[in-house]
């Protein structure tokens, strides 16, 4: 994202006020809905970097909710806990997080711009080893260069990727698949819906970059999912 971001969609499900050790059943409905409202988020609104961008922004679609399956490997999901940095040694990221949250109209606000190494998570998601889909975003490039994300469509299946959180464990990841997607239609359900393992999504913009909406047309989206965890 050179500022990417969001699509702009319906008003969200209100997050439970407090965390609990494994998130229950309400909550993992009430993402399960939000995460498509994200996806339209994350695809439409763009924000770019230039002194005169300008927001763009059209209408998410609310999804029905789905139940969520019991989990095929129950001893792998963590309790929930923020994310603290983020280290994926193949494409040389070593970045500290930042919490993401929805503006006033609506979008989720991207990451600050002016520090090019910072990822941010968006906190009423699943935290990164709690069961669901956890959702990490971080700019392509910014107005001063290279960002964060530059390198992220070139990870392979396979590469790992760590997140150590607040409560000392240290989250290790495989890398799935990496996809891009066209911002016109992009997959909801294949990246936002809610899973019943501890999965990870990595978006940034991509394809090429159409100067006329200052924007990039495509998202590239890196598929995880937990392998392991221990304390640091």
């Amino acid at each position: 994202m050179t500022a990417q971001q969001s699509p702009q969609p319906n008003p969200k499900p209100d997050p439970p006020k407090a965390a609990t050790a494994v998130r229950p059943v309400g909550r993992g409905l009430i993402w399960a809905a939000g995460a498509f409202l994200l996806g339209a988020f994350l695809v439409y609104n763009s924000v770019d970097t230039s002194a005169d961008a300008k927001s763009q922004s059209r209408p998410g679609v609310a999804a029905p909710v789905k139940r969520r399956a019991a989990s095929p490997t129950p001893d792998l999901a963590l309790p929930r806990s923020a994310p603290k940095r983020l280290t994926i040694p193949e494409i040389a990221v070593d970045a500290p997080f930042t919490s993401l949250t929805l503006g006033p109209t609506g979008q989720l606000n991207p990451p600050p711009a002016a520090d090019k190494n910072l990822v941010g998570w968006y906190q009423d998601g699943a935290a990164p080893g709690e069961r669901g889909a956890a959702i990490v975003a971080g700019h392509v490039d910014t107005k001063t260069g290279p960002a964060v994300f530059l390198q992220l469509e070139l990870l392979k299946p396979g590469a790992t990727v760590e997140i150590t959180r607040e409560d000392g464990i240290v989250a290790t990841f495989k890398i799935d698949s990496v996809e891009t997607f066209s911002k016109a239609t992009f997959p909801n359900d294949k990246v936002y819906a809610d899973t019943p393992d501890a999965q990870l999504r990595l978006i940034t913009c991509g394809g090429s970059y159409d100067r006329k909406v200052k924007d990039y047309v495509a998202n590239v989206v890196a598929f995880a999912h937990l392998v392991s965890s221990k304390h640091a």
